[in-house]
């Protein structure tokens, strides 16, 4: 390796800053000189601090002056991995002109799932010196033959948004294309790119593999300047409930829009951002042309244009969920409004960052509660960000599924030798625990489909010439090509027009609510339902002002255990009279109607609520942990009473706490004790409880599909949900009966264990609880911790009555008794 930059590279780098009158940062300096001397490594900086060009410039002067001296051949020499393949584009475009600034012929181009049949034809014929792309996308090239030749000219590998793909399966995807593509091409360079987490170390680790070549990680001594305020109701009322609260603060929201050049309001759900731009646009007619709307079931097309317009300074507004999260350079954003606790530090930082998106300028963010309590939440989510508490990302390991896929890919391109790419994946972070028999379980799973699936000629996808495993059938070659990805999601209808123009894609548990001639909204729009064929939803536009929002499965994201432990903390401040924070302050009276039914927790306290109503017998625990961790909490809890004393449980949460309700009157203060909040046996009663094996089934549909168990269908022609859970939960109830060490039922009830129910957090929480002074109370009326408990419950019974109308219907009740 070179022992320092050369003079003529840092030349190009200081006059390529000069012509835009910037200067470069110390860090981008560190990256050229590190990037010229042949290291890997990881880069962490705040957004809008330059992190594209950070990278990006040092791989095209270096280019440049190996380019200048002969040392080049035609070919692909890097590649640059993005999350979200909307970002492609502008990624492509950045690159492209700082190279032809530098006097660089490369051509640079993006593949994604967007991109033509005809360009990626090309692109394999004759490749591009750059190629901008997905994880999804790397593997699909890798599945074509002659995979090898097309990757052996690559000298460096650049991984976007680092941080998002991490704690994902598809950052499983990277790890596994780096550790084939570093056999490919020896001396391959490998940058990360990361926001701040939490654990920065162990993500360079992740991204690295065992036996990493000679890395560095680089963080950028930049201090984000972030003014954040909360959006404070003018009166708090008594009953709060998750979600009432936000659009009544809608007419605060409105000048703060009008104040601002540019504004992005962020919601948590694509339903929420449906809401809102419709009340918006009903509040502000005028900004109709002005406004737009912006998430993951949009078409492309429409999600590339409002991209274009924003970034233009075309559009006062844009209502988006996390579709906007990442990477794209918003400048004329002045202000972000986030809807609802973002229930994590990162993700709030990153939304702020949104504005202000440039070196030295101040980002902008308010937070909008959706209920009372979530003002708590602002309070702590204020101290972290002055903390710099950010959360960590936990990688993935042992993920079959996604191994299983993998190795297909490699036997649909050329085919594979087992003990080469066993050597190859035991250097990934993800599987450095695989040993030599699960191995060889995969490697009969891929061949013949394992003990169960034996006599069924459609699993035995790979056969074995001369010990190279290779997929010979075209029909598997091609069932699989459609097939690779890891993202899960519900099957999705496209919605389009009579015309054939498509809108985007609506869930089909939605769609199968609906009848011809309902209306609904999407896409900013009014549509009336006209027909439905296959998997197509034909729509026109309505003039009805009523309509259904649809709702989109998952999308509640638990809150951090950062925020948690900070909530608890600002209730033990408000018991010593610590009332500092101004959210705190107008929290007041709602605080002390908690205190005069039931009780404020302090740290060390676990508050315990005990309810008669007509419903049955209800009891509440407040740990403050976060809806998965109180989802394991209340299944545990409900399984030992149980055995305890025989009764039937139904069970309420929400990140505050959870509900135990019977119609069985039971001695609640016998069943509070300290085996309650064991953890020895804790895995084992998880597995018992009657909830478990429903999640397990659940994470194992996923993992079936990614697998290659279950084929989804051809594009436009999907396979229903209900054929999809038949199918997958058949599989499931084979392997328990007949194959119980089947990997991949192993990993679904991991996978349940640990994400689902965050099996870590739960038992460091029921460490914590067992200690805890337990206050007791018996309310003769629901408390305002109780009262959104009680509320989610009635979210899941079907009713004609409006929710709206219920919870009014069920505070009038609670007040006159």
């Amino acid at each position: 390796m070179a022992m320092s930059v050369h003079s003529s590279m840092l030349n190009r780098f200081h006059l390529w800053f000069e012509n835009r009158n910037w200067k470069p940062f110390a860090f981008q300096e560190e990256l050229l000189q590190l990037y010229s001397e042949g290291y890997s490594g990881l880069l962490n900086a705040p957004t809008g601090s330059g992190k594209t060009y950070a990278l990006g410039l040092p791989l095209l002067i270096d280019a440049a002056f190996k380019s200048q001296n002969g040392k080049f051949k035609k070919g692909i020499k890097a590649i640059w991995i993005t999350p979200i393949r909307a970002l492609a584009p502008e990624i492509e475009s950045s690159l492209r002109s700082a190279a032809f600034e530098l006097g660089l012929d490369w051509r640079i181009e993006n593949r994604t799932g967007d991109t033509s049949a005809k360009d990626r034809a090309k692109q394999k014929k004759s490749p591009p010196e750059v190629l901008v792309t997905t994880p999804e996308s790397i593997h699909v090239l890798m599945a074509q033959k002659g995979y090898a030749d097309f990757f052996s000219g690559l000298e460096c590998i650049i991984v976007d948004e680092w941080h998002e793909l991490l704690s994902t399966k598809r950052g499983l995807q990277v790890e596994l294309a780096l550790s084939r593509l570093k056999t490919i091409a020896p001396g391959l360079r490998i940058w990360g790119i990361s926001a701040t987490i939490g654990n920065l170390n162990e993500a360079a680790t992740v991204l690295l593999g065992e036996n990493p070549p000679p890395f560095k990680i680089v963080t950028a001594d930049i201090q984000k300047k972030l003014q954040m305020e909360t959006i404070l109701p003018d009166e708090i009322e008594r009953y709060p409930w998750s979600g009432h609260l936000g659009l009544k603060l809608i007419q605060k929201v409105i000048p703060i829009i009008e104040s601002s050049r540019s504004t992005l309001v962020f919601t948590n759900t694509r339903g929420q951002a449906e809401i809102w731009y419709q009340n918006l646009l009903t509040f502000h007619p005028d900004w109709a042309g002005q406004m737009a709307l912006h998430h993951g079931s949009l078409s492309a097309e429409t999600r590339t244009w409002v991209e274009s317009a924003l970034h233009e300074g075309r559009l006062k507004l844009v209502v988006c969920t996390s579709s906007l999260d990442l990477g794209v350079d918003f400048r004329p954003v002045e202000t972000v409004i986030q809807i609802g606790s973002p229930k994590g530090v990162s993700r709030f930082a990153q939304r702020a960052g949104r504005s202000g998106h440039q070196p030295g300028a101040i980002s902008k963010i308010y937070l909008l509660p959706t209920n009372a309590l979530e003002l708590i939440e602002a309070a702590a989510l204020k101290e972290a960000l002055e903390k710099k508490l950010y959360e960590s990302r936990i990688p993935v390991i042992r993920a079959f599924d996604v191994l299983i896929q993998y190795l297909v890919t490699l036997a649909v391109s050329d085919g594979f030798y087992p003990d080469e790419i066993f050597k190859e994946v035991k250097k990934t972070f993800c599987y450095l625990s695989i040993n030599e028999s699960e191995w060889n379980q995969l490697l009969v799973f891929i061949t013949t489909g394992g003990e169960t699936l034996r006599a069924y000629e459609e699993y035995a996808k790979v056969e074995v010439i001369d010990g190279l495993y290779k997929v010979t059938n075209k029909r598997i070659a091609m069932h699989h090509r459609l097939s690779i990805g890891t993202i899960s999601s519900e099957s999705s209808m496209m919605v389009s027009y009579r015309n054939g123009r498509r809108i985007g894609n609506i869930e089909e548990y939605f769609i199968s609510r609906l009848k011809i001639g309902d209306v609904f909204s999407f896409s900013g729009k009014n549509l009336e339902l006209i027909m439905i064929r296959g998997m197509q939803v034909f729509v026109q536009n309505s003039s009805k002002k009523s309509s259904i929002i649809p709702s989109w499965n998952g999308g509640r994201m638990p809150l951090s255990s950062q925020i948690s432990a900070l909530l608890r903390k600002k209730l033990d401040f408000y018991c010593d009279g610590d009332i500092t924070d101004i959210e705190m302050e107008k929290l007041v009276p709602l605080l002390e109607l908690q205190r005069e039914r039931s009780a404020i927790p302090r740290e060390n306290e676990l508050l315990i609520e005990k309810y008669h109503s007509k419903q049955g017998y209800h009891l509440l625990f407040y740990p403050f942990e976060g809806r998965l961790a109180h989802e394991g909490m209340a299944m545990l809890f409900a399984y030992r009473m149980s055995k305890l004393k025989p009764v039937t449980f139904s069970m309420a949460m929400n990140d505050y706490g959870f509900e135990l309700l019977t119609d069985q009157a039971l001695d609640f203060d016998a069943l509070i004790n300290d085996e309650l909040f064991d953890t020895k046996n804790l895995s084992d009663d998880i597995f018992g409880s009657t909830n478990y094996s429903e999640i397990a089934k659940r994470r194992f549909r996923d993992i079936a599909s990614i697998a290659g168990l279950i084929f989804k269908g051809f594009p436009g022609k999907m396979q229903k949900t209900r054929h999809l859970q038949a199918n997958s939960g058949l599989f499931y109830e084979v392997f328990s009966d007949y194959d119980k060490n089947n990997l991949l039922l192993k990993q679904a009830m991991e996978e349940a264990l640990y994400f689902q129910l965050e099996e870590m957090r739960l038992r460091t929480a029921l460490n914590r609880m067992a200690t805890q002074e337990k206050l007791i109370v018996q309310l003769e009326q629901p408390s305002p911790f109780s009262f959104p408990v009680l509320v989610d419950r009635m979210r899941e019974k079907l009713s004609n009555e409006s929710l709206e109308d219920r919870v009014k219907k069920m505070i009038l009740e609670m007040e006159a008794s």
